[in-house]
């Protein structure tokens, strides 16, 4: 059940990491035209202002629905595990119950024994 849980959890976490990398890519960009050229052209500088941006968003568009879905899943998957371990109570219950009522055919003294 779990088996790409892991996986898409990855993602949600890596995701702004890498769109954090490319925003600080975009300002070494910014700060290499200001360094070279001056502040006086704005094409230069807003390109890379673009791309850092860009990259914030690319990176949280991707984050966002990931840690979404991985949240969702992991809540699916923990309500099957509980799901599921209450059914198995309930079969060894029954199984339990149909010993002793079997218990109570076959050897009458251990039937007294268990009703104690």
């Amino acid at each position: 059940l779990e088996r790409y849980l892991n996986t898409l959890g990855t993602v949600a976490a890596i995701t702004p990491l890498l769109g954090l990398l490319g925003t600080v890519i975009g300002m070494i960009k910014v700060f290499t035209a200001i360094q070279l050229e001056g502040t006086g052209n704005a094409a230069v500088l807003a390109g890379g202002i673009s791309e850092a941006l860009i990259t914030t968003a690319a990176g949280l568009t991707v984050a966002i629905p990931s840690l979404f879905f991985h949240r969702y899943f992991q809540r699916k998957v923990d309500e099957l595990v509980i799901y599921m371990e209450q059914e198995a109570l309930k079969l060894v219950e029954v199984l339990n119950a149909d010993r002793t009522d079997n218990a109570d055919v076959k050897h009458p003294a251990m039937a007294q024994a268990v009703n104690r």
